[in-house]
């Protein structure tokens, strides 16, 4: 596969729009969309018009070569209304998509030059570069992108607009982790840090829907009577929710992120069934969860026992405040148990008890930082 980065920009129409489609095009035609940057708001270069540009840098995985990468956004350029001109020098257009490089390939033709020979000139075109690949050595000039923008002459306005669709911060990239879940124990937060990193980081949220399960405020008041239905109703809601969530992926964001995974199901079964019961459920379970991908990375966030309940008791849910400690010890083992027990799985355990990523900003941002390195297969433990 190859490393490929484009460019878009649009002065005309629906601008926003104009580029949404045009990644959509790209996604479906051109290659696999790895990063997006924030967009830019900037000035015409070299000439006047009424509306200002919106530009945006993508970085796409495709099997194409160069040559047909360039077919392939003539053509999309072509479907989104533009215009061919033989008008001399710059002028206003509906959509303009360039290729900036090709994996590191210096090519020089007619119609194609990689990597895109006004590149370093052009402050729009580093602007949004720098956010998604700032440390990309420019193999004809030997410089990264970030010292590109540091020198660059131009000195027209180019300023970081926010917008619904792209996330005007620094992304986690997609080179690392296309699916993220956030596992913990009752109270452990970790439906908070999923949802606060789908809004930071432009992250498709698939949250469990717990609260609309009929059987769990009777499952806590009598245990035995309703464990059996209750585990068979979570299985089949997180089933359902996971497939059609996990198969549909929204091409405007980097990543997937869960507050939950189909093995929650397993972990929780497992403590609250009986043996022969559990015996059954285990088999309904294999059967089903070999269906839905993997994450690529599982979080668990250990917090001790009295953590929990603390936090349990400040959120206030009236069917959890009968929790008890022992229940809390025995999904906690029954966790690490299951943890203990994968071989081809990427998980990280997170010891929180001395953090507050809810409140504390420092400490969402160290959990922000462990996640955005690469670990390899394994069970991988950190304390902050």
């Amino acid at each position: 596969m190859h490393k490929c980065f484009l460019l878009l920009g649009t002065n005309l129409g629906d601008r926003l729009g104009y580029l949404r489609l045009a990644i959509e095009k790209i996604a479906l035609e051109a290659g696999k969309i790895r990063q997006i940057s924030p967009v830019f708001e900037t000035e015409p270069w070299h000439f006047e018009a009424e509306n200002n540009f919106l530009n945006c840098a993508v970085e796409i995985s495709t099997a194409k070569s160069a040559i047909e990468i360039l077919k392939s956004i003539k053509e999309i350029e072509q479907q989104l209304g533009r215009q061919q001109t033989s008008l001399p020098g710059y002028h206003s257009r509906e959509i303009d998509i360039d290729i900036l490089f090709f994996d590191d390939e210096i090519i020089y033709q007619d119609d194609l030059q990689i990597p895109h020979p006004r590149l370093a000139e052009r402050r729009f075109a580093l602007e949004p570069l720098c956010k998604i690949a700032p440390r990309m050595i420019h193999p004809v000039i030997n410089k990264t992108i970030s010292e590109l923008l540091a020198e660059c002459a131009d000195n027209s306005k180019v300023e970081q607009k926010r917008s619904p669709y792209f996330n005007e911060n620094h992304q986690m990239s997609l080179d690392i982790y296309n699916f993220i879940s956030i596992e913990g124990n009752i109270g452990a937060g970790k439906t908070s840090l999923a949802t606060r990193i789908s809004e930071d980081y432009n992250a498709k949220l698939i949250l469990e829907q717990f609260e609309e399960n009929s059987f769990l405020p009777k499952f806590y008041k009598e245990p035995d009577k309703y464990a059996f239905p209750l585990e068979l109703s979570f299985l089949a809601e997180r089933f359902e929710q996971l497939k059609k969530d996990l198969t549909h992926r929204d091409l405007f964001k980097t990543f997937t992120i869960s507050d939950y995974f189909i093995s929650k199901s397993f972990i929780f079964a497992r403590k609250n069934l009986p043996d022969d019961t559990f015996g059954l459920y285990k088999k309904l379970f294999e059967i089903i969860s070999e269906t839905l991908p993997k994450p690529d990375l599982l979080v668990y966030l250990y917090l001790d026992i009295d953590n929990l309940l603390r936090n349990i008791h400040n959120r206030g849910r009236d069917y959890e405040l009968d929790i008890k400690s022992e229940y809390l010890i025995k999904i906690q083992e029954s966790y690490l148990d299951f943890i203990k027990s994968q071989q081809n799985m990427r998980i990280l355990i997170i010891d929180t008890n001395k953090m507050d990523f809810v409140h504390n900003e420092e400490d969402y941002k160290t959990i922000i930082s462990i996640l955005s390195e690469k670990y390899p297969i394994g069970v991988h433990r950190v304390t902050p």
